[in-house]
C-alpha cells in the first residue's frame, strides 16, 4: 500500500502514517491516549473523547487529567505517568478508580508505557484503558453475596451452638425434675406419722411411763419401733442428701452452660492466645449431659501444646458441632461401647484438635461433600453445622478436615489452628 503523507507528533516524536493512525484512533474500542512529558494530552482515540464528552481532537490537546477528574484520581495518575517517564518502565494492568466531578465512579484497567521519539528518547507516555465498571460492580455484588452467605452460615452455626445449649440444659432439667420428684415422694412417704404415734403413746402414759414400757405389750415395742424409725430416717436422710447434691450439681451445671455460652457469645470477634486443651474441655462441658445420657465414653489424649491464636466463640461453635455429631455417629453405629476420643496434638506451625469416634463412619462418596452447604445424611439435619464450622476455621486461618475408613469404621475430624506465635508473625 502506498504510504500517505506523514506528520510529526509534538515534542519530536517519530513520524507515523497519519491515515493509519487516524483510522486506528477513530475505531479502536479501548480508550487510548498520548501525553507529553508534562502529562498533557497530545492525541487520543475517539472512544476516549466520548468518555470526556468531547467531539473534536482539538478540545483535548493540551489538557490534563485535572481538567476531567477530581484530585483523588488525577494526582495518582500524574504520579504514575511521571514515574514511567523517569524510569522508562511500563506500568501494566493497574486497576484504577476514576472519580468524576459529578460524583460518578468508574473503574478501568490501565497500561501506561513510555512514548519515545525516533532517537529512542522518552518524550511522553501513552496508555490504554479498558472500562471494567460493570465487571467491578458484578464482582462487588458477588463479594457482598459471599459475605452475606458467610454471615448467614455463621449465624446458622451460632444457632447450632444455641440449640446445643438448650438441648443440654433440657437434659439437665430432666435430671433436676427426676431429683425433685424423688424428694417429693420421699417427703410424702416419710414415717413421720409413725413417730407421731409413738410420741402420742408416750405422752398418754407419761404418769406411768415405766409400767407402760415394761408391762404393756404396746409399750414394750416402743424401743423396737424407735430403733426401726431411727434406721429409716437415717437411710431417708442419706437418700435425700444424695438427691439434693444431684439437684445442686444440676443447677450448677445449668449455670455453667449458660455463663459459658454468654462468655463465648460476647467474645466472638476477639482473637486471643488460648490453651487448646481448655477449649476442648469447654466443648465437652457443653455436651456433657447428652454424652452421659447416651452412655458415650470420652477418652482424652492431650499432648503438651502451645497456645493457639483463635476466637473463642468460633472455636466453641466448631467443637460443639463436632462432639455432638460424634455422639450421633456413635448412636447410629451402635458399637458395643460408644467412645469418643479427643486429642490435642502440636504440629510445626499449628495445633490439631481431633474429635474421633467409633460410630457409623462415612462412606467415601460423602467425604468430598461433607462440608458443602446443605449436605446432611440425617433425616432431621439441615447441613449448616459442618459448613459453618469449616468457614469459621478458615476465617481463623485454620482448617477443618475429615477422615474415615468407611461405613461402620468411625470418623476423625481434625481442626488445625495456628500457634499464637505463628499468627503474630503472619500478622
Amino acid at each position: 500500500m502506498q504510504s500517505q503523507s506523514s506528520s510529526t507528533a509534538p515534542d519530536g516524536a517519530w513520524s507515523i502514517d497519519q491515515a493509519l493512525a487516524v483510522a486506528f484512533l477513530e475505531y479502536v474500542p479501548d480508550n487510548i491516549y498520548f501525553k507529553d512529558r508534562e502529562s498533557r494530552f497530545i492525541a487520543c482515540s475517539r472512544s476516549q473523547l466520548r468518555v470526556f464528552n468531547l467531539s473534536r481532537m482539538e478540545d483535548i490537546i493540551g489538557k490534563t487529567d485535572f481538567d476531567f477528574f477530581d484530585e483523588a484520581h488525577a494526582r495518582p495518575a500524574l504520579e504514575d505517568e511521571q514515574k514511567v517517564i523517569r524510569t522508562g518502565e511500563p506500568m501494566l494492568g493497574k486497576l484504577e478508580k476514576e472519580t468524576w466531578p459529578d460524583g460518578r465512579v468508574t473503574w478501568v484497567i490501565t497500561d501506561k508505557l513510555p512514548l519515545r521519539n525516533a532517537q529512542g528518547e522518552i518524550v511522553g507516555t501513552f496508555g490504554i484503558s479498558r472500562d471494567v465498571t460493570e465487571a467491578r460492580r458484578t464482582e462487588e455484588a458477588l463479594e457482598n453475596a459471599r459475605k452475606e452467605l458467610m454471615d448467614a452460615s455463621r449465624l446458622a452455626g451460632m444457632a447450632e451452638v444455641a440449640t446445643g445449649v438448650l438441648h443440654n440444659v433440657g437434659n439437665v432439667l430432666n435430671s433436676l425434675n427426676v431429683s425433685a420428684t424423688v424428694l417429693a415422694n420421699a417427703v410424702r412417704e416419710s414415717k413421720v406419722e409413725s413417730l407421731q404415734k409413738v410420741a402420742g403413746m408416750l405422752t398418754e402414759h407419761k404418769d406411768d411411763l415405766g409400767a407402760f414400757l415394761t408391762q404393756d405389750p404396746r409399750g414394750r415395742r416402743v424401743p423396737e419401733l424407735l430403733t426401726a424409725l431411727s434406721r429409716h430416717f437415717e437411710q431417708e436422710r442419706e437418700r435425700m442428701l444424695a438427691e439434693l447434691k444431684s439437684l445442686q450439681e444440676g443447677i450448677d451445671h445449668v449455670k455453667d452452660i449458660v455463663s459459658m455460652q454468654q462468655a463465648y457469645a460476647t467474645m466472638i470477634s476477639v482473637s486471643e492466645a488460648l490453651d487448646p486443651a481448655s477449649l476442648m474441655e469447654d466443648g465437652v462441658r457443653m455436651n456433657a449431659a447428652a454424652l452421659m445420657r447416651h452412655d458415650v465414653e470420652v477418652v482424652r489424649d492431650y499432648h503438651n501444646a502451645p497456645l493457639v491464636q483463635v476466637e473463642k466463640g468460633r472455636v466453641l461453635q466448631i467443637l460443639v458441632n463436632l462432639i455432638r455429631n460424634a455422639k450421633y455417629a456413635c448412636d447410629e453405629g451402635a458399637p458395643p461401647a460408644k467412645r469418643i476420643t479427643l486429642r490435642v496434638i502440636p504440629q510445626e506451625t499449628t495445633v490439631d484438635l481431633v474429635v474421633e469416634d467409633n460410630g457409623i463412619g462415612i462412606p467415601p462418596e460423602n467425604l468430598t461433600q461433607i462440608f458443602r452447604h446443605g449436605f446432611t445424611t440425617r433425616s432431621n439435619g439441615h447441613g449448616f453445622g459442618l459448613h459453618s464450622s469449616a468457614l469459621a476455621a478458615r476465617e481463623m486461618h485454620g482448617t477443618l478436615t475429615v477422615h474415615s475408613d468407611g461405613t461402620g469404621r468411625g470418623a476423625r475430624f481434625t481442626l488445625s489452628l495456628p500457634k499464637a506465635e505463628m499468627a503474630s508473625v503472619a500478622a
